[in-house]
């Protein structure tokens, strides 16, 4: 006979809440919530699970069925109020660390007029499918597919289009095929013009990332951008401070180009959380230009990418439904 307290003892670490059980003569049936989990995390999810039970006494056989609910896609918009300042690298860095934390992310590469997410992502030249005129998002190696605006049209190519055609094609990219994914990083141009409008009215971010620099004058159009999200109603999740605090790769020695604390001193200012640094590192200049974001790697650049990822994810999972 089977102990169903030690039965749920056993899967409560490893399960986490996701399992509902029901023992009779030796068999253990198994409903397993996978809703929101990357196709890998599910079926490592599903075998830890189906160990825990084999390994309680009494127990024969288990059986285990997948369920899922309808995924309700949380769309985070990272955001600057003026161009430079690394949003992108930080955007593709964010949703990689996203996915690194076990949250199936995806990345939509929203800056119409200057995409780069392609290059950033290592999948530069591939051009995504479509299934009954809705895109399907092209694979990355890190776990988080991508749509871009860059993959649609040819490279070099000027997009001279006005705000209502920019606002469409952002509709596609969004509105795409994204299966299971649950959370989406939404990279969007600088400034706050018509795309972020756009957004803002027809699809409603949970929360906003705002990058700039250390000195004065991005904190003045970082201000901007977070005075745009708080009269929309979108919260903001935290701001990050790109290009803080330069190593000499001779000698070690730290200088700060564009100043230092600036965006942390402002964060406090205006009452909004501060999710950390990134600094001037030829490294993340480097992999980024050769397709291999910083964040899927152990180095310094990594973890404080991840650092900020977790305070995300952590925002994320205060939110309800």
């Amino acid at each position: 006979m089977i102990d169903t307290k030690h039965l749920d003892a056993a899967l409560a670490p490893v399960a986490a809440g996701r399992a509902s059980t029901r023992a009779k003569e030796g068999r253990v049936d198994i409903i397993l919530d996978v809703t929101g989990l990357p196709e890998a995390t599910r079926d490592a999810l599903e075998q830890d699970v189906r160990s825990a039970a084999a390994a309680v006494a009494g127990v024969a056989e288990v059986r285990i069925a997948r369920t899922q609910s309808r995924v309700r896609r949380k769309l985070i918009a990272v955001a600057s109020g003026k161009g430079g300042v690394g949003k992108s690298t930080v955007s593709a860095n964010l949703a990689v660390a996203l996915a690194k934390g076990g949250r199936a992310t995806g990345l939509v590469d929203a800056d119409i007029y200057g995409p780069s997410q392609p290059v950033l992502m290592g999948v530069a030249g591939t051009r995504p499918q479509a299934r009954d005129k809705t895109l399907i998002p092209v694979p990355t190696a890190y776990d988080v597919p991508l749509l871009s605006m860059g993959q649609l049209v040819d490279p070099g190519k000027a997009l001279a289009w006005r705000g209502p055609m920019a606002g469409g094609a952002l509709g596609q990219l969004i509105d795409a095929d994204w299966g299971e994914i649950d959370t989406l990083v939404l990279d969007l141009p600088p400034g706050t013009g018509d795309v972020q409008l756009t957004m803002v009215q027809k699809h409603k971010p949970a929360g906003a990332v705002i990058v700039c620099t250390p000195q004065d004058l991005a904190l003045i159009d970082a201000r901007r951008a977070i005075d745009l999200f708080a009269k929309t109603d979108v919260p903001i999740i935290g701001i990050v401070e790109n290009m803080a605090g330069y190593a000499c790769p001779e000698c070690g020695a730290i200088s700060d180009p564009f100043g230092r604390g600036g965006a942390e001193a402002a964060a406090q200012e205006m009452g909004v959380p501060f999710l950390g640094r990134i600094p001037l590192d030829i490294a993340i200049r480097t992999q980024s230009d050769a397709g291999t974001p910083p964040a899927s790697g152990n180095g310094p650049q990594a973890r404080a990418f991840g650092k900020i990822g977790e305070k995300v994810a952590d925002w994320l999972g205060t939110l309800k439904g």
